[in-house]
């Protein structure tokens, strides 16, 4: 039996009617025959919703038991047992309630899709996975009901449906989605039309992402090559010139007119050797192509043209933007340029944008520095000129008869000077070999057709014997001297590309700035390989490991071993830079030296800086421990010490003790075990909070709630306390709460004077709450504030029996740890202020039936439908 069909209706927010549309579904399929069944739909009170439901069979639900409460749930088996065409199963994120055979919805509908059963199911977009953090950033609410992106992508189909903020909100204001007494509670949090409109974005965004998946797929079941302007898509192509900053932003102009548009920068590179481009430049445009939020992509092609049109046509662009050719207008006779080339190649699916800039008949910059030394069209053209020009010449020549004997001839010495010509031409064109040839070609010419006997290969007069050797000779010398100089000429350019290369390498290590995964990353970019991996080995027995590697285009992966690479560069006795794609010229190598070099600097520069934050974890350590013996050995001791004496007088048999003395000597004893409890919590809250150990229940709660319990310690008139009814609740964990106030007001008090009590003090400001305690002491200066938060700090001459000075800091640490903050500032008139700020709760209802989770409670242990928590 085949698996079952899915189908999603995708929602941004609750209420823009996924269940109505499923339910309505429903009903299409049954008047047209389909065996359905309502599995499980969540109608939440909602009128309208519950009509839809009239007419559809609906299986028994579920009831389970759950902490002495009955909750309804899926019945999983009695649905198979049905065995429906097809099941509607609302609600796909859902958590089931503890006891049922599945903890997610979802995977009581892959068991019914398993079955060969269709099922249509629902879910907001929030509940995805992969978009929890986005959401929370935008409504404040974390969501506890998630289904992984994969199960909604596997969906057969999905269908949006959509709905106004303005209309959504309309809706509820009518009492269409929620009971009259929750409606204003919701638009003014949850439903907000910001909070609508980013989810709604959300939505539109994740559903054409997915339909450029289905697109994709078809285009690549049906070998469709050309494009399908279904989406804006603009490919930027880089020459690692200037320019490419200036197109760059032009092609975000463009996607800017256009919502949903896409940029995609390629830079593409040949195959062979380094690039000429400047790597510095391409690093720079390739932060500014991600930071206009486009992507960018190295590709090795040896047609530049044809290269650029495939990956625009692959990645189904709609749009290509070039910059204006650099080259000088002489070159154009080597051909039309590549961007004359794609756009009369691109054809009517393709625009083709060509950009002016700045650099536009400026010269090309440095020629490309590789080991074939001149173009495939130089190449070509110096044959040409070399080889068939000699032999034009000659029909020119012997056809308008202009021979030896002829008094309209030029006469020898100018038809030698005419094929000297042509030699020195092959020469500039292609190089030494053509011109060569041009000089055998050319010397036999003027042998057969222009010395006596002509048609044959015998010279009579010695002159002319001596006049083609001194062409030939000169051919020659030409020939060597062009030569000689084009090789000098690709030599600069080639070591002024190399120590621009290698001046940026060293100069971005030196600063710190390159990853070793980056630097292996422009390794294979600079030489266009497939995969690079710096291997180590502790010894010359031990097996290779890969200390960092890069690549792996098209599923090759990296090398184990430097002797399976196609290059290997050795780094030391116990450490190798391996290559894999081709086999790279020996003049390449001294550049891979010199990458592989930096690699190994890299890699131990990274392991002594871990080595480093080691060694600052080991000394803190150690510095706290002294710190530890220091506050054992002196204010952990002295409550002993108070306590041993007076155990020792109580139980002294010489003295008589009057009841009043004893209860003075009990009493001393209370507050010294006081102490010794108050100074050990501390350090058992410090040890926790270094070891990331605190994990706060967060909860929301009045201040005056938590505050007077902070206060039970502390005599009633050495504090003040001022909090206000009116102060909106806050989301804290208030046994941590509890500690830190303590703490904060422990330390006021000891440091303010007898007659000035220390004010405890509340106020709301925007979306925080400020517990402020503000003391008379001698406060402390601007330069120290942030050191008395750390463990062990006690300012100035702290009074005696002040404690190990761990109070502020574990307050600061369970303030960060319920995302507060505490800090320190001056009282006004002399004296230091403790600031905490904590986040204010959201202002929402407590979990009912008809409230879903993202607008519910978190308070709690149950969720928006009166379900317990996962």
């Amino acid at each position: 039996m085949g698996r079952g069909k899915l189908r999603i209706y995708l929602g941004a927010a609750p209420g823009v009617g996924k269940t109505y549309a499923m339910l309505s579904e429903g009903h299409r399929r049954v008047e047209r025959g389909t065996d359905l069944v309502v599995g499980f739909v969540e109608h939440h009170g909602r009128r309208r919703t519950q009509v839809m439901m009239h007419g559809l069979e609906e299986v028994p639900r579920r009831e389970v038991e759950y902490r002495e409460s009955a909750f309804s749930e899926m019945d999983v088996d009695a649905v198979l047992a049905r065995r429906p065409a097809v099941a509607l199963v609302d609600e796909l994120a859902h958590t089931n309630v503890p006891g049922c055979r599945n903890e997610k919805r979802w995977q009581d509908v892959e068991e019914l899709l398993r079955a060969g059963i269709d099922v249509v199911s629902t879910v907001n977009i929030q509940h995805l996975e992969s978009l929890g953090d986005v959401v929370e950033s935008i409504t404040g609410v974390r969501q506890r009901e998630t289904v992984p992106d994969e199960v909604v992508r596997r969906a057969d189909q999905i269908e949006l449906v959509d709905m106004s903020p303005q209309a959504l909100r309309r809706r509820m204001a009518h009492g269409n989605i929620y009971a009259p007494d929750k409606v204003d509670a919701a638009l003014s949090n949850y439903f907000r039309p910001g909070n609508l409109t980013a989810l709604r974005e959300l939505a539109l965004l994740w559903t054409a992402d997915r339909v450029d998946e289905y697109l994709q797929q078809y285009r690549d079941e049906h070998s469709i090559r050309s494009t399908w302007q279904a989406r804006e898509r603009i490919v930027v192509g880089l020459t690692g010139g200037p320019e490419g900053r200036t197109l760059i932003r032009r092609a975000a102009r463009m996607a800017a007119k256009g919502s949903g548009s896409e940029i995609l920068a390629v830079y593409i590179a040949r195959s062979d050797g380094l690039t000429s481009a400047s790597p510095k430049e391409l690093a720079v445009q390739r932060t500014l192509v991600e930071d206009l939020g486009g992507t960018f992509h190295h590709v090795i092609g040896e047609d530049i043209p044809r290269a650029l049109l495939e990956f625009a046509r692959g990645v189904n662009a709609t749009q290509i933007v070039l910059g204006s050719s650099r080259r000088k207008t002489w070159q154009y006779m080597f051909g039309p340029g590549v961007g004359a080339t794609v756009a009369r190649e691109s054809g009517p699916d393709l625009d083709v944008h060509i950009v002016t800039h700045d650099e536009v008949a400026k010269g090309r910059g440095l020629p490309v520095a590789r080991g074939a030394r001149l173009g495939r069209s130089r190449l070509i053209a110096g044959w040409v000129v070399g080889v068939a020009g000699p032999a034009l010449l000659t029909l020119l020549l012997t056809t308008t008869g202009a021979t030896l004997a002829s008094e309209a001839g030029p006469g020898f010495a100018n038809e030698v000077l005419l094929f000297l010509f042509l030699n020195v031409l092959a020469a500039l064109l292609g190089g030494m070999v053509p011109a060569l040839a041009s000089a055998a070609v050319g010397s036999l010419l003027l042998n057969y057709y222009f010395t006596p006997p002509t048609h044959t290969l015998t010279i009579a007069d010695p002159e002319n014997i001596v006049a083609i050797a001194i062409f030939v000779a000169v051919a020659v010398c030409v020939a060597s001297v062009v030569d000689l100089a084009a090789r000098r000429t690709h030599q600069a350019a080639r070591l002024r590309a190399e120590s621009e290369i290698l001046s940026f390498l060293a100069g971005s290590v030196l600063r710190g700035e390159t990853s070793l995964e980056a630097l292996l990353e422009r390794v294979r970019e600079t030489f266009a390989m497939d995969s690079v991996v710096l291997l180590e080995r502790e010894s010359d027995v031990a097996p290779w490991t890969c200390a960092g590697s890069a690549g792996g285009h098209g599923g090759t992966p990296p090398p184990e071993r430097p002797e399976d690479a196609e290059v290997d560069m050795p780094v030391g006795d116990h450490m190798a830079l391996a290559l894999s794609g081709r086999v790279l010229p020996a003049e390449d190598r001294r550049v891979l030296a010199a990458f592989a070099a930096q690699a190994a600097v890299v890699l131990d520069r990274q392991r002594l800086a871990q080595e480093a934050g080691q060694a600052r974890e080991l000394a803190e350590g150690n510095r706290i421990r002294t710190a530890l013996l220091a506050a054992v050995s002196h204010d952990l001791r002295t409550p002993l010490a108070a306590i041993k004496a007076a155990v020792s007088s109580l139980r002294s048999d010489d003295v008589a003790w009057s009841a009043e003395d004893e209860a003075e000597l009990l009493e001393g004893i209370e507050s010294g075990a006081d102490r010794l409890d108050h100074l050990v919590g501390n350090l058992l809250d410090i040890s926790r909070l270094q070891t990331g150990t605190v994990t706060p229940l967060i909860r929301e709660i009045d201040l005056d709630e938590v505050v007077p319990m902070a206060l039970v310690g502390v005599p009633e008139a050495d504090v003040a306390l001022d909090i206000p009814e009116e102060l909106p609740m806050v989301a804290v964990d208030p046994g941590l709460l509890e500690r830190a106030v303590a703490n904060i007001v422990e330390n006021a008090v000891k440091y303010s004077p007898p007659d000035r009590p220390v004010l405890v003090s509340a106020s709301a400001l925007g979306d925080r709450v400020e517990l402020r305690v503000a003391d008379a002491g001698p406060g402390v200066p601007d330069s120290e504030k942030d050191r008395i938060f750390e463990p062990f700090q006690r300012y100035g001459d702290a009074p005696r029996g002040a404690g190990v000075g761990l109070g502020l800091a574990v307050a600061r640490g369970f303030a960060e740890a319920m995302a507060g903050r505490l800090t320190a500032e001056d009282t006004p008139g002399g004296g230091m202020t403790m600031v905490l700020t904590l986040r204010v709760a959201r202002d929402r209802p407590p979990a009912t039936p008809g409230l879903p989770v993202e607008v519910g409670s978190t308070s709690g242990t149950t969720t928006g439908k009166g379900r317990p928590a996962r």
